[in-house]
């Protein structure tokens, strides 16, 4: 039989009360952030968004030297030296600091449409045109599409449902249904249509993006001497260049990278990126004066998904108009034009896309050979002049209204001609750091030569680098490149597949691979 006295159950079972307490406790720490892979310290708890709630990292060691060229696999995740920022005010209370620097913030969903910053008209103009592309939907599909939560959601279905604008085709799943679209509907969605095709996700404001950019600008990292050696543990780079780099990359500014063609440079801009906090949070589109403009480009950005919740709940989840990306590297060479700096604007859908600028921030943008660009090196000039110095820069949009939107990236110029010769004074004041990457020294080229065959899986031989030395560059005074290893290696191994000889180092391979590649240089 069953006691129903307390005081004799309790006195029976002792312990099942004690493990019950625990129990509890431990839901308490979960639920806290105490507990639990990946959650944040009681410090830097997630709950708060004050100016007094900073992050830090730990201080890293010391550095490891090396010379110009690549080694081999891509290195290994830096931290960044310590450092803290406050939330600047104002920030959006769903935008979270999260205490990690791999990650310094998280987009938190929305608790109503009013925190989100949308209006039910916009919600519903999103909802309608794509009910109206798809045919039917359920309601939980119509929230993935815009990317907001259901309960947000469902009550604009449900006025669209008495509008007669929307009828239930069939139940979903419990309390949802299946949507279609009506006659009166499919007019009101040729209307919405007019205005924009636009049916993705629900934008972000301008203002919330502002913010997110400065919680996670590259202004903010400060790599130490051992970031930068792991960043750059696949290329060989002299100490002397890697102490110039690391003050460079620390001022979040702009750099110039100049020197011969073959040496690296643009192998170690595309690096600069790995020195700084892994992750970013981006969002998909953002809404400014009515125009949606898109800042995420599966082209430029690499996605990276969320790791899973490890407590039981997850009291916060993330908003998906937002998404994770690894801080982006955006490359822009000869092709660069002056409409690639501007807001892209569809006519036929009335969707803006937003510049290469924008799409940097919070990483690298790397303008390679500079002064070959399609657009003359003083329309370059003149565009950025003030956004170099005021970290911000001017859009105009289709309406003809200019936005402010931030300019927080590291500007990297890499070029093959002398910086002086290109741009005039007031320009190179704005860019602090002018680097040379200069040409490796003997030891380096013969270490180059090492790496590339143990990576080429070519037979390494120092007496036939002695022999290519000495007959083919000393005699001409021709000088060594961090790229000639690489050349040179595969030529031979063409030549050895081509002939189906074995693969190695010979005199007339090397003779062969020599002519080939300076014949004209």
């Amino acid at each position: 039989m069953f006691s129903t006295n307390p005081s004799s159950s309790s006195s029976k079972s002792p312990g099942r009360e004690a493990g019950l307490e625990e129990v509890l406790e431990r839901i308490q720490r979960l639920t806290n952030g105490s507990e639990g892979k990946g959650k944040p310290s009681d410090s830097t708890s997630m709950g708060s968004i004050s100016p007094e709630n900073h992050y830090r990292a730990s201080s890293p060691s010391s550095l490891e030297s090396g010379l110009a060229g690549r080694v081999g696999e891509a290195a290994p995740k830096s931290q960044p030296q310590e450092h803290s920022i406050a939330v600047p005010p104002g920030s959006p209370a769903y935008l979270k600091v999260t205490g990690s620097l791999d990650e310094p913030m998280l987009p938190i969903e929305p608790a109503s449409l009013y925190e989100a910053g949308l209006s039910e008209t916009l919600v519903e103009e999103l909802a309608v045109r794509f009910l109206f592309n798809r045919g039917e939907a359920s309601g939980r599909q119509v929230a993935d599409q815009l990317k907001l939560s259901f309960r947000l959601v469902e009550p604009i279905l449900t006025r669209l449902k008495a509008q007669q604008m929307v009828a239930y085709a069939g139940a979903s799943s419990v309390n949802d249904y299946v949507y279609v679209m009506t006659d009166a509907g499919r007019d009101r969605a040729k209307r919405y249509m007019q205005k924009t095709t636009y049916f993705g996700s629900a934008p972000v404001r301008l203002s919330d993006y502002i913010a997110g950019v400065k919680l996670q600008s590259v202004e903010h990292q400060h790599p130490s001497r051992e970031a930068l050696r792991k960043a750059f543990s696949d290329l060989l780079v002299s100490p002397a260049l890697l102490a110039r780099l690391g003050p460079a990359i620390n001022s979040g500014r702009g750099m110039f990278l100049y020197g011969y063609p073959g040496n690296g440079k643009t192998s170690i801009a595309e690096r600069v990126t790995r020195t700084f906090g892994q992750f970013i949070w981006i969002p998909r589109c953002i809404l400014v004066e009515g125009e949606i403009i898109r800042i995420f480009d599966p082209m430029m950005h690499e996605e990276s998904e969320p790791e899973p919740s490890q407590g039981l709940i997850d009291h916060s989840p993330v908003d998906p108009r937002w998404i994770r990306i690894r801080r982006p590297t955006i490359v822009a060479g000869g092709e660069l034009t002056m409409p690639m700096l501007e807001v892209a604007h569809n006519p036929v859908s009335n969707i803006c896309d937003s510049p290469l600028q924008v799409k940097s921030n919070c990483g690298v943008l790397l303008i390679d050979d500079f002064g070959r660009q399609r657009m003359t090196v003083d329309e370059l000039l003149n565009r950025w002049i003030v956004p170099l110095e005021k970290r911000h820069d001017y859009l105009s949009l289709p309406s003809g209204k200019k936005i402010q939107v931030p300019f927080d990236q590291l500007v990297i110029f890499s070029t093959n001609l002398e910086p002086k010769n290109l741009v005039d004074d007031a320009f190179l004041r704005r860019i602090p750091y002018k680097i040379e990457v200069q040409n490796p020294t003997e030891d380096a080229f013969r270490k180059l030569f090492e790496i590339m065959c143990k990576a080429l899986k070519v037979p390494y031989r120092a007496e036939m680098i002695d022999y290519l030395i000495a007959k083919h560059y000393k005699p001409f005074d021709r000088p060594y490149r961090n790229c000639h290893p690489r050349d040179l290696l595969l030529q031979v191994r063409s030549y050895c597949y081509y002939n189906s000889v074995p693969l190695e180092l010979r005199f007339e391979y090397l003779d062969f691979a020599v002519e080939n590649y300076f014949s004209i240089m």
